[in-house]
């Protein structure tokens, strides 16, 4: 297969990026497209409105793109045996055993029934463990009373991640194993929280903090010198911006809450990376995993793993689940592609059939899960450029 880049669908491609800036919807951005061998970058706008101009190797806060590599990462633990996939986590989570479940998503924090079972490393990488976002949070009139609870602990976990008000990972664990769970284990899909979890459980696994899991199991490995959970150099950092009706506001400074170490690292949410360090990332799937993952595991991380009983209360909006479902971490196409968003408005996309990854990194965080359409845009030309 010739890994060439078409002329007309890169000029797609210039088109949308130019398009989003010139708008002022997006400060700046960076846009990758890769087939096979051959990459295509655009880079357009400012780190900051009237500020310092964006490079290919500026930072983004990539949010929920943190989740795949927090899944990796699992699955590489696994493969050394520091854990098992169908293992249950009370071992080295023993603030999860013994699971009291609402009867009801709405109801009162005392009224609860016995967990059918244990939560597994399984339920964590599927977010099927019974706790995390769901869509009655969104519609229900006020607060509901799991999700006020979980406000109180500040987890973080429901809603846009304020790392500001999590508290280290022994306090962030015990504050969720406070809560009962929203759902039996294994019951339903939850959005985020299993993520967060698994950080906690690697960290312990392997007797280190979790950003020194995923460095030494994931970034070095692959060269990702340029991700971590926070900003070494935050000039290179572009600011978060967070749509309003008076235009784009501040949501983090680039000597902000990540131009330093988080008291939780957080593996749905918290890392900062660039568009090269993540290609790399999406190249390790392409080639079978090497040198981090097994392709039994990369099968496992990119094929559907979710049962039609755990997809039938929809997912983050309606219709959620229709032409796609979830694998370990991240989103799996019924094409074969797979990848996920970022909130503070990143996306990637890897097409093993078509040899094609798409990343685009902006700094204007999303309004809700259907605020991509400059990232579908992106993809649909990086399409057009390998069809």
């Amino acid at each position: 297969m010739s890994d060439t880049l078409t002329a007309a669908g890169l000029a797609a491609v210039h088109a949308v990026v130019e398009k989003a800036v010139a708008h002022g919807a997006f400060p700046g951005l960076v846009a990758l497209v890769a087939h096979g061998n051959t990459e295509h970058v655009e880079v357009v706008g400012q780190l900051s409105i009237g500020g310092a101009p964006i490079f290919r190797d500026s930072l983004f806060r990539i949010a929920s793109m943190t989740k795949p590599v927090t899944g990796a990462a699992t699955m590489a633990l696994i493969e050394e045996g520091m854990i098992g996939l169908n293992e249950p986590v009370d071992r080295l989570l023993p603030e999860l055993a013994g699971r009291r479940v609402l009867r009801r998503v709405d109801g009162p924090l005392d009224d609860t029934v016995p967990a059918d079972r244990a939560i597994t490393t399984r339920d964590l990488l599927t977010f099927t463990f019974g706790f995390g976002v769901v869509m009655e949070m969104f519609t229900a009139p006020e607060p509901l009373p799991i999700v006020a609870a979980s406000d109180d602990a500040h987890l973080s976990t429901i809603g846009p991640p304020d790392r500001a008000i999590q508290p280290d990972q022994d306090a962030w664990i015990a504050g969720l194993g406070s809560l009962p769970l929203v759902a039996q284990p294994g019951e339903r899909w939850m959005y985020n929280t299993g993520a967060s979890v698994l950080g906690v459980l690697l960290s312990r696994a392997a007797r280190m903090p979790f950003g020194d899991v995923l460095r030494t199991r994931i970034f070095e490995p692959l060269g990702m010198t340029q991700t971590a959970f926070w900003a070494s150099d935050p000039d290179r950092l572009a600011t978060a911006y967070k749509p309003s009706a008076d235009g784009l506001e501040i949501w983090d400074a680039p000597d902000g809450e990540y131009s330093r170490p988080p008291a939780f690292e957080d593996g749905a949410a918290g890392l900062v990376s660039n568009a090269d360090d993540m290609l790399a990332f999406a190249r390790m799937f392409l080639r079978g995993g090497t040198p981090v993952l097994s392709p039994e595991s990369v099968h496992a991380m990119t094929t559907d793993q979710l049962t039609p009983e755990q997809k039938a209360h929809g997912g983050l909006r309606p219709g959620f689940f229709t032409g796609q479902s979830w694998s370990y971490c991240q989103a799996v196409a019924d094409s074969g592609a797979f990848g996920w968003y970022g909130g503070f408005g990143t996306s990637w996309l890897v097409d093993p059939a078509r040899d094609l990854v798409a990343i685009l990194l902006t700094q204007r965080m999303l309004n809700s899960p259907d605020d991509t359409q400059v990232h579908d845009a992106l993809q649909t030309a990086a399409y057009s450029a390998v069809d």
